[in-house]
């Protein structure tokens, strides 16, 4: 079990609020509508980033808080009770870490301190095919004269519709590195993508797209990887919240609904398999937390927790989001009520970044199994 500081405990409450009060699940369905070609509410990020939010990841010295992934999983949990929509982990945790991480002190200077105030928003671009395969990277970029010349197509990335700043994943002389490419730089082309969840995903095609110099942030697949289980764990933790919240939902309505002069809730079936998902919620939560932890003291054991967390978290979402419709009964089936998309949302989050089966087959392979 985590030990939160009083800091951690004040950022959780006051998340919990705010999304409570600013981002009601209703407010997906308006992402769906008057923001879908943003994919979320510019005006909520500009409210995150006033919270300090931004600039969890990011140090002082380039005007952010350095809280660390726990705080910012802390922020991202209950972000995901609400299914609310926003770029913050594609900006503040891969961005972020990519910058933060690399060894460009440059771009530190430059990118970090409008990330921290929300002024810039950023997607990762890593995968090309309907897989996770980030170790299999077709994209190119070559030297050419004092800059580089990027090449290549990426699949599905999240938040790219809203993103000013695009960090690709791209094959050099010297093996896998991130670039920092402008969204709006010539040769970029971008096509939407009609997600069931309603983010801002799309298709991105580099064509002879040239960057300076200064666009390498960090190189080799060891910087990459973690730069990426920061955003796993991170998402692991936002599924978690999605998860709870279908949870509690669920639990209300067993409460409530009354069949057969009883509340459902009373059924012996019915609270088997509510207490069959609370234990998996709670090993999940560990799983998590213990990821996060890792990350953040750079333990040796970080890359297997993030494996663990994301797999358990994606399963135990797709489970509880199956589990609420089945037990709201018809009206569960129904786009006007919320079960939907949380389903919607669980199937997504799995797949990205890797899915269930994806990191039990890393996790494997860290054990030598």
């Amino acid at each position: 079990m985590i030990v939160l500081s009083d800091e951690q405990i004040m950022l959780r409450d006051m998340a919990k609020s705010w999304v409570a009060d600013r981002v009601p699940v209703s407010a997906l369905r308006a992402v769906r509508t008057t923001y879908a070609d943003h994919g979320s509410d510019p005006v909520l990020y500009t409210e995150m980033a006033e919270m300090g939010w931004t600039g969890i990841l990011i140090p002082e010295a380039h005007g952010g808080v350095d809280m660390g992934l726990v705080s910012l999983g802390l922020i991202a949990e209950e972000l995901g009770r609400n299914l609310a929509a926003s770029p913050l982990l594609s900006t503040a945790v891969a961005a972020a870490s990519a910058i933060v991480r690399g060894d460009n002190e440059a771009k530190k200077a430059e990118l970090l301190p409008a990330i921290a105030t929300g002024s810039l928003t950023a997607a990762l671009a890593i995968d090309e095919g309907p897989h996770h395969r980030p170790d299999n990277i077709a994209a190119t970029a070559r030297v050419d004269n004092d800059g580089w010349v990027l090449n290549g197509a990426k699949r599905g990335v999240a938040e790219a519709l809203s993103a000013d700043l695009l960090i690709v994943a791209a094959k050099t002389d010297d093996g896998i590195a991130l670039f920092a490419c402008p969204a709006d730089r010539e040769g970029v082309e971008k096509t939407r993508l009609a997600r069931i969840d309603s983010r801002g995903a799309a298709d991105l095609r580099f064509t002879n797209v040239r960057l300076d110099k200064a666009a390498l942030l960090g190189s080799g697949q060891p910087y990459v990887d973690r730069v990426l289980d920061a955003l796993r764990a991170a998402q692991a933790a936002e599924m978690l919240g999605g998860t709870v919240q279908a949870f509690e939902t669920t639990l209300d309505y067993l409460r409530t609904r009354v069949q057969f002069d009883h509340p459902i809730g009373s059924f012996q079936a019915l609270q088997h398999r509510a207490a069959d998902m609370m234990g998996e919620i709670e090993l999940t939560r560990s799983a998590v937390y213990a990821a996060l932890t890792a990350l953040d003291a750079d333990d040796r054991d970080a890359p297997i927790l993030t494996s663990l967390a994301k797999a358990m978290a994606g399963q135990t979402f797709r489970a509880m989001a199956k589990e609420m419709i089945q037990m709201h009964g018809g009206i569960g089936m129904t786009d006007e009520h919320d079960a939907g998309l949380y389903l919607k949302r669980a199937h997504t989050a799995d797949v990205e970044l890797g899915n269930a089966a994806f990191h039990r087959e890393r996790y494997a392979q860290f054990l030598n199994i």
